[in-house]
């Protein structure tokens, strides 16, 4: 643990209290000496730069995050527990702006902004170009950003990633508008670099642009700009996966977002939290299924390692053969699911092996609702117990969870039955319950 000195400065006595490591690289209370013999200027300096960010954090959280996920910037486990520490801080990400974003991470009206280096595809070059270009005036449209910058240095590659990480959508937010109009623009807008190389004009700049003192000249001469007949946008799965791609993260939103609460009241643990797990401890967690890997054993049977991530980190999951052969028509990526898995540590490494997956779509929870009598009284805990020992059979086929809802006027808790209460069949269970006097019915994971 590291002890915060709240003092205007550190003293010798401070400094032993501060950053022990299990490899003992400081001077600690009880004056053992690491192998190393730091002395103790050094443990100051450590204890000093521990001071400095917590400081930096509690009082200027945005421009302390900021620049920590630019100094991460290429770490994706690191950023991504960093995006998790902004949202659990109340700190909103923002996508690339290509009339705001600079080049690294940027504090913004309360928020982060993404900084252009951080996508794929995006050059030093043509970040500068970009920025260098948009001194003279922000880009009005895609056709004004390829008329002004150099398209042999902000090539097509380019500006597609661009387009499909979201930087245009303060311009035009319909992604696929946008790489329909570009597959026009972008030889409209060489057509226009060309002529202007060997000095020679067209019309529009003739009577409405270079050649004129009004004041809308730079309006008029993209407003030439060709435009593809109009298509309606990306699904919103798709534009996810695409930001993901060039990004590494999901900025704008994220796929698991909206089931965060009802996630939260199923599956408690999130994946950051794996390591804290005791050894063979069964959990169950709410991911999105970012790749799969088939490998085969030795025997030649087939077996996957998935690439797994939530809202907090990403990680790695085993299926082994018995449950691959069951569960492999399930394992698409970029489908969300619940898992239900054993801890496993081998080497100081922390896997999860799968046992099951059920993609949240289909996943159904059996809600009881109860009166705050009903809840306290123990007679009728058993009773509610009791049906659902007997809706439970075999442990390893109760896939249903049981959400218990406590009202107490106007206040209303979700209380998250336990593994050993889940019943095999959602409907069944609830003609079970109201046979018995209990208010219960049958509600999808995504509308919790």
């Amino acid at each position: 643990m590291v002890k915060i000195i709240t003092r205007k400065s550190l003293t010798t006595e401070d400094v032993y209290d501060i950053g022990v490591e299990r490899d003992h690289n400081f001077v600690t209370k009880n004056g053992f000496i690491a192998s190393n013999c730091f002395n103790k200027s050094h443990s100051t300096a450590y204890g000093y730069v521990t001071y400095q960010t917590a400081y930096l954090k509690a009082n200027y959280p945005l421009e302390y995050m900021a620049a920590l996920l630019t100094a991460n910037s290429d770490d994706t486990d690191k950023v991504q527990k960093y995006i998790s520490t902004c949202m659990s801080m109340n700190i909103q990400i923002e996508p690339p702006d290509i009339n705001r974003s600079l080049v690294d991470f940027t504090p913004s009206n309360g928020k982060i902004l993404f900084g252009l280096s951080a996508v794929r595809n995006v050059g030093q070059n043509a970040i500068a170009c970009i920025l260098e270009v948009r001194e003279k005036g922000e880009f009005k449209s895609l056709g004004d950003f390829c008329d002004r910058v150099d398209l042999g240095t902000v090539n097509r590659r380019t500006l597609e990633s661009l387009i499909y990480c979201g930087a245009f959508d303060k311009i035009d937010s319909n992604r696929n508008q946008l790489i329909q109009d570009l597959n026009l623009v972008y030889d409209w807008a060489q057509s226009r670099a060309r002529d202007r190389a060997t000095g020679q004009g067209n019309l529009f700049d003739l009577f409405g642009g270079e050649f004129s003192h009004n004041k809308n000249k730079v309006q008029n001469s993209f407003e030439s700009a060709p435009k593809a007949q109009p298509v309606l946008d990306f699904p919103p799965q798709e534009k996810l996966r695409r930001e993901k791609e060039l990004l590494g993260f999901y900025v704008s939103d994220h796929p698991l977002k909206a089931i965060r609460q009802s996630a939260r009241v199923l599956a408690p643990i999130n994946l950051s939290q794996l390591g804290e797990q005791k050894e063979e401890s069964t959990i169950c967690a709410v991911v999105m299924l970012n790749g799969v890997k088939k490998v085969m054993t030795k025997k030649g049977d087939p077996m996957a390692i998935l690439q797994i991530e939530d809202l907090t980190a990403q990680s790695e999951a085993v299926v082994f053969p018995k449950i691959y052969e069951r569960i492999n028509s399930l394992l698409l990526v970029d489908s969300r699911l619940i898992i239900w898995g054993k801890i496993d540590r081998r080497e100081d490494q922390t896997q999860l092996i799968v046992e099951d997956v059920e993609p949240v779509e289909t996943v159904h929870l059996v809600m009881v609702e109860l009166n705050t009598q009903q809840a306290a009284t123990i007679e009728e805990q058993h009773r509610l117990r009791t049906i659902l020992q007997e809706q439970s059979g075999d442990k390893e086929k109760a896939k249903v969870p049981v959400i218990g809802i406590v009202q107490a006027g106007n206040s209303r808790q979700l209380v998250r039955f336990g593994r050993q209460f889940w019943v095999q069949d959602s409907r069944t269970t609830v003609q079970a319950l109201q046979n018995a006097r209990f208010s219960a019915h049958v509600q999808s994971l995504t509308n919790v």
